[in-house]
């Protein structure tokens, strides 16, 4: 999948999650860092790769991502498995406090956020012609339809036309249906 159609899921699963699970309590910059942070979420699994938009974002990024594109030896591997989900976590565990201040941002929050972004990710890719290697470093891919050949090409029509508008219409659905849900987080937001 592109990673506009990345970023787009992970917020309606950052909604989705949010609305069945609201937080206990919550404050603006905590919610805006959430949402920014599963959209980086989202474009984690893909550092494996030079051209991957993150490597935009930051100061000295193009060489960043090529060094790990050499570490990773190609697309779809640790990044895109079990053990790189457990990784990531981990990482964050240790990373999030030492750069968000807990008296201002929620970091339990903010990581389980960037968490629901990866975790999306790795769904949809695993409705691509690719596959997923989930249990990496065993070659096995997991995909569906288990059939290869139904499977979304990445960046082509069915994703462009299909499954990108398909996620905004189940974000307007969801936040229609679920009204009263969503504008008790924001209310939660701005106490």
């Amino acid at each position: 999948m592109t990673a506009r159609t990345h970023d787009v899921f992970a917020f309606a699963s950052l909604i989705t999650v949010g609305a069945y699970y609201p937080p206990a309590s919550l404050n603006l910059t905590t919610l805006f860092v959430s949402a920014v942070g599963s959209i980086i979420g989202s474009l984690l699994p893909d550092i494996d790769q030079a051209s991957n938009r993150l490597w935009d974002l930051l100061p000295g990024g193009d060489f960043i991502g090529r060094f790990l594109k050499n570490i990773f030896l190609s697309h779809r591997t640790l990044s895109h498995s079990i053990i790189g989900v457990f990784a990531v976590y981990k990482l964050l565990d240790l990373i999030l406090p030492l750069v968000l201040n807990p008296n201002f941002i929620s970091v339990q929050i903010v990581c389980l956020s960037i968490m629901i972004g990866y975790l999306s990710h790795l769904l949809l890719d695993a409705f691509t012609e690719e596959g997923l290697p989930l249990f990496f470093p065993l070659k096995l891919k997991i995909g569906f339809p288990p059939i290869r050949s139904w499977r979304i090409k990445t960046g082509k029509w069915f994703e462009k036309y299909v499954v990108f508008p398909g996620i905004i219409i189940y974000i307007l659905f969801f936040v229609s249906k679920y009204q009263e849900a969503v504008t008790n987080i924001l209310r939660l937001a701005v106490k």
